[in-house]
């Protein structure tokens, strides 16, 4: 009886969600961008020289790569403090003891 109940439900619930309107994606975008032209691959060597030019002007210096190797030591720091046990070993041996029953509930 329960699963009759299931499957009907189950089936009545497939049937509701295939009734749903999909969305027409196509009326969402306006004319110019359909009849837009794909974008330009570029070159890797373009991409390549464009990144060494960064460096060179002075975008990233060693004061910003000091500050990056802190930011990495900060974080190394927190994962290496996320590892450690939860439960320090003062706590830990009398969890692993039990809880004694006094003998009044027993």
């Amino acid at each position: 009886m329960r699963f009759n109940l299931i499957l009907t439900l189950t089936a009545l619930g497939l049937t509701l969600g295939a009734c749903a309107a999909f969305p027409d994606l196509d009326a969402r975008a306006d004319t110019a961008t359909r009849n837009a032209p794909y974008p330009t691959l570029q070159s890797l060597d373009r991409l390549i020289a464009r990144a060494a030019a960064l460096n060179t002007n002075g975008r990233i210096t060693p004061a910003s790569v000091a500050s990056f190797n802190g930011r990495i030591a900060n974080l190394r720091d927190k994962a290496s403090s996320l590892r450690a046990p939860i439960i320090n070993t003062a706590t830990r041996s009398p969890m692993r003891r039990g809880v004694a029953v006094p003998a009044a509930i027993r």
